[in-house]
């Protein structure tokens, strides 16, 4: 049986939370682990920013889109997309400590962190057409510790 959700909201940082917390509550009845909650939060959080920050220039105009899909197996896809710049060099961007915008604090974290936490991670961009992040973790069946 597969459930989705899908959720859109300004790019706003300030909407940030929210996103974070609608991912955690649409995955609560998998029963995760409070460490794979943390987890997902963290991923949402990062990709969430990076969209709003970068994908958008922080232009509230415009909407970040998420979808969450439980599959069979405990298995999570998350994807965060944006309709914004795109990214020029992924595999750039996929370098740690690398960022279009130095001056900001953990600049150029983003996308180790995801995938850092995450099984599989992989990143769709067009130039002025936007980027989708395709997020996917399996968590842990809680009958086999």
């Amino acid at each position: 049986m597969l459930r989705e959700m899908e959720v859109s909201f300004n790019a706003l940082l300030e909407n940030e939370p929210f996103a974070r917390t609608s991912v955690a509550s649409f995955i609560a009845s998998l029963n995760p682990t409070i460490d794979e909650m943390i987890e997902i939060k963290t991923i949402v959080s990062e990709a969430v920013s990076n969209a709003i920050v970068h994908g958008y220039r922080s232009d509230a105009s415009n909407k970040v889109v998420i979808k969450v899909k439980i599959e069979e197996k405990r298995f999570v896809e998350i994807q965060v997309q944006d309709y914004g710049k795109g990214i020029e060099n992924i595999e750039k961007a996929k370098t740690p400590l690398y960022s279009t915008m130095q001056e900001l604090e953990h600049a150029g974290m983003g996308f180790t962190i995801i995938e850092a936490l995450s099984d599989n991670l992989d990143i769709v961009s067009s130039i002025d057409l936007g980027t989708k992040l395709i997020i996917k973790k399996r968590l842990k069946d809680m009958n086999f510790e």
